[in-house]
């Protein structure tokens, strides 16, 4: 069942994407070049962004990032080896002179999300 689950194209995914482009940021998607193949590119900004799911990549203090009950063992080894791998990828990146933003899942469901992330990317451009 799990094997179904999307990596790309997600419903998060296509949220930053369209505000984004709303905002006038042109970008490229899942740049293989990349450490850790960014879900979006802001080349112009030298930004990487990656929208993560709060399941899959367990991020910290959030209800979503639970332990499934069944094989416990093979999940919390699966789940932690994608947070060593996120952690890899986004170091790999910032030595190479990028940027990186990591939008989590459960933010895209608070107010004024968009407008905190055009925000920050203006904030980064400097």
């Amino acid at each position: 069942m799990m094997a179904r689950v999307g990596g790309r194209n997600t419903r998060p995914e296509l949220m930053v994407r369209s505000a984004l482009h709303r905002a006038g940021y042109r970008f490229r998607l899942w740049r293989r070049d990349l450490p850790g193949r960014p879900d979006i590119v802001l080349p112009r900004f030298q930004t990487a962004i990656f929208v993560h799911g709060c399941f899959w990549h367990q991020h910290d203090d959030c209800r979503r990032a639970t332990t499934p009950k069944t094989n416990v063992a093979f999940w919390k080894d699966k789940l932690a080896r994608n947070k060593a791998r996120d952690l890899a990828a986004t170091k790999q990146l910032r030595a190479a002179g990028w940027k990186t933003l990591v939008i989590w899942e459960c933010e895209l469901r608070e107010a004024g999300w968009e407008a905190r992330l055009i925000e920050t990317l203006a904030a980064s451009e400097d």
